[in-house]
């Protein structure tokens, strides 16, 4: 444990052992939380009446339009990019990942676009509004400015990829003070 300690202290990280639980603790823990107005599920279906269930068409593309928000940070502590994908009924659905490689800013802004649109893409959703408060990359997507730096040349190329799958997408800027 000494060992590990000590390489981990590079890093910053501090080993903290955990106490051991016994199972039957957490057994006894929970019969003890049972309520008696517990409902076992029903299965049948509620309206017998009912011939078909059928999805009204919105009037407009920005009703059914999902919106995302993506962010990303490297610094001394650790890099790490966050989406939140907004369903057009407003429910949240957040991801969150932490890199496990160096890089820059940019760098985790284009990681955490990319990875909110493959999660977009894997729900086949067609309508997109992506907000970011990274200026160069939501410009470079849009193709307002060029892309400079060589390590971003893949990033971007990737992103215009993955804009292809959908039918409608716009990228906005969203100023670090309104995230």
């Amino acid at each position: 444990m000494a060992r590990w300690q000590i390489l981990l202290s590079e890093y910053d990280i501090v080993y903290v052992s955990q106490k051991s639980i016994k199972g039957s603790a957490i057994a006894d823990f929970l019969a003890t939380r049972t309520t008696e107005e517990y409902e076992p599920l029903r299965f049948d279906f509620p309206d017998e009446d009912l011939m078909c269930i059928i999805e009204k068409e919105c009037e407009s593309s920005k009703e059914k339009s999902w919106k995302m928000s993506f962010d990303g940070a490297s610094n001394a502590l650790g890099h790490g990019i966050e989406v939140v994908l907004v369903s057009p009924e407003g429910n949240h659905y957040p991801l969150t990942v932490r890199l496990n490689f160096f890089c820059t800013n940019n760098i985790a802004e284009y990681e955490a676009c990319i990875m909110g649109l493959r999660a977009v893409i894997g729900r086949n959703i067609k309508t997109l509004e992506v907000y970011g408060d990274s200026a160069l990359v939501i410009y470079q997507i849009r193709g307002d400015w060029e892309v400079g730096d060589s390590k971003l040349v893949k990033y971007s190329d990737l992103v215009a990829e993955l804009i292809k799958e959908f039918e409608e997408i716009t990228f906005n800027y969203l100023p670090r003070e309104e995230n």
